[in-house]
This record gives C-alpha cells, sequence and structure tokens, in this order.
C-alpha cells in the first residue's frame, strides 16, 4: 500500500471537523494540558482537543504532536475505555502511522497498524452509530485512504466512508441550514467527490449542485461548476492551510 498526505486526504481529514454550527475556537498545544479530566474532556467537543495535533503530524510531519495527539486519545481511553471519539481517532491515527511505516518499506508493521486502526475505529463507530464525532472521523479516513489500496479493497472503503457521510447528513438533516458554510461545504463535498469517484455520476451531480450553492466562488464552488459543466474527472483540492501552523 502507498499511504501517503494528498490534498485528498487533506480535504477529507478536514471534513472531521466540520460538525460545529459555528467555527471552532483556536487550540494551541502550549495551552492544551497533557490530559483533561473526563468531565472537561466531554465538555468540549473532543476533535477540537486533539486535531491540531494530528494536522501537525500530517501536514507537517511533526512526529511529536502525533505523538501527543495519540497519548492523549490514550489517557481519555485508560479513563475510558468505551470512550468512542477518542477511539476512533486513536485509530486515525494508527492509519497514519501505518502509512509511514508502507512508505519507509516496513510492511509487516504497516500491515499490523493498518488492521489494528480499522479495528479501532469501526469499534468506536459500533459503540456510537449514531454520533457525528465517530462517523466523520471514521469516513474520512477511509475516504482518504480509499486510492492508495488495491480492489476489491479500495472499493470497500470507499463505499464504507461514503456510508458514514451519509449517515452524518441524515443525522444532521433537521439543523444542517444552522451549520457553519464551512461544515456544510466540506460534508457535501466528500459526498460528491466520493460518488464521482466511485462512478455514480449522477448521484455525484446532486451533491455537487449543493455544493455550488452553498461555497460560491470559493475553490469549492468552483470545482463544482467544472464538474456540473462536463469535468467530471477527479480533482481534490488542497485546504491544509487552516491546519498548517
Amino acid at each position: 500500500m502507498n499511504l501517503r498526505p494528498t490534498p485528498l486526504a487533506l480535504l477529507a481529514l478536514l471534513a472531521a471537523c466540520g460538525g460545529s454550527a459555528a467555527p471552532p475556537p483556536a487550540h494551541t498545544a502550549a495551552a492544551r494540558p497533557a490530559a483533561a479530566p473526563p468531565a472537561a474532556a466531554r465538555a468540549e467537543r473532543f476533535d477540537l482537543l486533539v486535531r491540531d495535533d494530528f494536522f501537525a503530524g500530517l501536514l507537517e510531519n511533526d512526529q511529536a504532536a502525533l505523538d501527543r495527539a495519540m497519548k492523549f486519545c490514550e489517557d481519555t481511553l485508560a479513563r475510558d475505555p468505551q470512550h468512542s471519539e477518542a477511539m476512533v481517532w486513536h485509530g486515525g491515527g494508527l492509519i497514519l502511522r501505518a502509512g509511514a511505516a508502507f512508505r519507509a518499506g516496513r510492511q509487516d508493521q504497516g500491515m499490523k497498524l493498518w488492521t489494528d486502526g480499522m479495528a479501532e475505529m469501526d469499534r468506536a463507530v459500533a459503540l456510537a452509530p449514531d454520533n457525528v464525532g465517530t462517523r466523520i472521523p471514521r469516513g474520512a479516513v477511509l475516504l482518504a485512504a480509499s486510492p492508495f489500496v488495491p480492489e476489491p479493497e479500495r472499493t470497500r472503503l470507499l463505499d464504507k466512508g461514503l456510508g458514514d457521510y451519509e449517515r452524518v447528513l441524515e443525522l444532521q438533516k433537521a439543523h444542517f441550514d444552522r451549520l457553519s458554510r464551512h461544515a456544510r461545504t466540506q460534508l457535501l463535498f466528500g459526498l460528491a467527490d466520493g460518488w464521482n469517484r466511485r462512478g455514480d455520476k449522477e448521484r455525484a451531480r446532486v451533491y455537487f449542485e449543493r455544493v455550488r450553492t452553498i461555497a460560491g466562488k470559493s475553490p469549492y464552488g468552483l470545482r463544482a461548476e467544472a464538474f456540473l459543466a462536463g469535468d467530471t474527472k477527479p480533482a481534490a483540492l488542497a485546504c491544509g492551510g487552516c491546519h498548517a501552523r
């Protein structure tokens, strides 16, 4: 396997922070404690506690930041082994480490990390199937990883990731219009791009039309316009600027 950060991976992982109705506050590694008590961890969206370090590990190859995020998840799980959001983020971190192992030629280590990471993410979703905080991270990782694995695993990951995003859209249906434009755009673009890569152009068109309406003349809106004008080849967008530090 050839797992590596790409514009598509950044797009999909960015969608993992798209569940709030308002832009989330910035968090810095220096300001965040090494391990919050359970009540504090649950008072704030869990992704806000770890995502900056995960993105630093992905975007900047900052292994110290990734290790810090993984430890935060591990400390949370030590206190609460059923904490589904800590579990799904930790599983995603194992997938990142698997990619590094594969690229370094450590195939056995990479495969173990990959298998363990997938199992953790699946268990997290099984524990909380209707929690956006588990569905989006798993779906994001699967959509990001799917282009870099052979068939039939590619299609299996793509289908599961799309299933996660479709479930999130259903869960957010009643309040979707109150989510931030960023959140709506990322979810809908993930679905549009994923269905396009799956070969369902008509389903992709439905989502690209929604993206165009919401995203205007942003890069996402322009990509939607291009698709709707006939440019249906997969074309992911880089979006790391929000999370590079």
